[in-house]
Formats: structure tokens, sequence, C-alpha cells
């Protein structure tokens, strides 16, 4: 017969043998998350996002610090430096990486088959080889992927100025699927709209490149754009050309408007991908999700400086002015 004392003696030093530092994962295990972005962390658009990630962590349970720890790789504006930042989140051996957009997540896949890799945000993902299929991803990656195009992007233009004709859409080829350019013209066409792609390669004379009579720009969501929204937007101003870009960093930096899925919606989602994964699912089986949220945001006095009349309608359908 076991007797009762020398029964709860061993009970309790087996409790006071047990790890005290448990996370929300039921382990002692503190995670290692690597960060790898093309930007620079005092962005405000970036620190947003960012923010965004580590409260949808949060709010499922992790804790900075005792749950993971973040690795952070700034390419800060030089995406020549993503394969070595990306080598070095591998050679640290984090269990995840996040990589926003397409430049840091090819640096990532390139780098490693084994660590999962999640994109909060990225376009064409299966067009690019990046997954195989939006259903099942295959290989160590997935993500959120965008739906809105140049085109859609230009609709929201027309419709803010009904008598743009000609519009310019700035684009990095170095992040775009192949052909889209090309196809974006023919279908602009139905919407009575003359459209030239003009690709980055050298910034300084992108501009130089834009056809006469032009009433409208569409940016990019590229990194590449991305990092010069204040040049962009300031010299579409200069020339007065209402500009439209994907996400609220354009407004921001002095640009008409924009319209995009909610990043920040995507970033804290993506939490979710990164919690599923830390828990033991692998990435070829999670799917790729879609955005449910887009944001809509008009800069006012930007607006006005171009002489812009923007319809009721429109307006009340924005979910940020800037005024």
């Amino acid at each position: 017969m076991i007797d009762r004392r020398n029964f709860l003696a061993g009970t309790v030093a087996v409790l006071l043998a047990a790890p005290i530092g448990v996370n929300a994962q039921g382990t002692a295990k503190t995670y290692r998350i690597g960060y790898l972005a093309s930007g620079r962390p005092s962005s405000p658009a970036t620190a947003s996002e960012l923010q965004s990630f580590l409260k949808g962590l949060q709010d499922l349970g992790y804790i900075e610090g005792r749950s993971f720890l973040m690795e952070y790789r700034w390419a800060e504006g030089n995406p020549d430096r993503l394969p070595e930042l990306a080598a070095d989140l591998v050679q640290i051996r984090v269990d995840v990486i996040v990589s926003p957009g397409t430049p840091p997540t090819f640096a990532a896949k390139r780098a490693t088959q084994t660590i999962p890799i999640v994109f909060p945000i990225l376009g064409s993902a299966v067009e690019k080889g990046i997954v195989a299929s939006l259903a099942r991803p295959g290989g160590n990656i997935t993500g959120l992927t965008t739906q809105l195009g140049a085109l859609k992007l230009s609709q929201v233009l027309k419709e803010a100025i009904p008598t743009m004709t000609r519009v310019i859409y700035l684009y990095d080829p170095d992040s775009s699927p192949r052909g889209v350019a090309e196809s974006l013209r023919s279908q602009a066409q139905a919407m009575n709209v003359e459209w030239q792609s003009v690709a980055i390669r050298e910034w300084t004379g992108a501009f130089a490149e834009f056809g006469r009579g032009t009433t409208g720009l569409v940016l990019d969501d590229a990194s590449l754009v991305q990092l010069k929204a204040e040049q962009a937007c300031a010299v579409a101003l200069q020339r007065k050309l209402p500009t439209i870009g994907k996400g609220r960093l354009y407004p921001q930096a002095g640009c008409f408007m924009s319209y995009a899925e909610s990043s920040n919606d995507m970033f804290r989602r993506a939490a979710g991908i990164v919690d599923k994964i830390l828990k033991g699912a692998k990435p070829a089986d999670l799917p790729v999700e879609h955005p449910t949220k887009f944001d809509l945001t008009i800069n006012l006095k930007i607006a006005k400086g171009l002489g812009l009349t923007i319809p009721p309608s429109l307006l009340g359908r924005a979910d940020e002015i800037i005024q």
C-alpha cells in the first residue's frame, strides 16, 4: 500500500520540478521570430504595420521577451542587402521568418527551404513562383495575398476625376509578373483611358518618360516605389498630376489619394498564421489568405492644391481624410 504522505510529497516534488515559465502554448520555449524587411523601421507606415503584427501576437497570448523574441533585419531601402540579411536569420536558426513584400520573400525563399516563411502582404504569389497555389502553397511559404490591381486604382481615380483620359502606371518590373504592364493597357481601353506603363529602372529618369497630356498617375505598391513615395508625390504635385497609390503612406507622403487592402489588418492576421506554425502546422498546408478589409484615404489639402472638387459620394466612402 502507498503511504499517503509519501504520495503527496512525491507529487509536490514533481510540481516544483516543472518549469514555471510556461507560455500560452504550454511550453517553456521562447520562440525566435525573424522579421526581414526592405524598408526602415522609422517609416510611419512600416511602424504601424509592425505594431499590428505584434498586437496580433499579443492578442493570441504571446508575450514579447518571454514567449517570443523578435530578430529584426532591415535593408534600409537597399534591396541588395536582403540576401545577406536572410542568410543571417537562417544562421541564427529562427523558428519562422516574416517577410513583408516580394523582395524579402524571394530573399528568404532562396536562403532556406526548411524554416517556415510567412508573408503578411504580397501580390501575385503564384504568378511569381513563390507558392504553388493559393489553396495549397506547398513548400515552406504561406501568408496573405493582395487582390487589388493597378486598374482598380485607376477606376477609383477616374471616379474622383471623370475627365481623366490618360494614365501613367509607375511600377517596379522586378516585383511584377511578366506581361502585366502590357495586359493593363488593353484592359484600360474598356474604360476609355489611354494607359502608359513606365518601369522604374533609374528613378530620376522615370518621370521623363511620361507622355504628354497625362491626367493621372497610378503608383505601384512595390517596395522600390514605396521607399520613394515622398519624392514621387512631390514631383507629381509639381506637375499637377492627381496621383493614387496602393497604401496610406502615399497620401501621407503628399499624394492625392490611396485605395488598398488594409495592411494593418493583414499584418494582424499574419500573426495568426505564425501562431499556427509555431503550434506545429506546416506552411504547405495553410492556404494563402485573402484580404477582408479595404481602406480609402483622401488628402484634401493636395486636392485643393490640384484644384480638384471631389464628388460627395467618394468623400462619404473615405475611411480617412487628411486635411
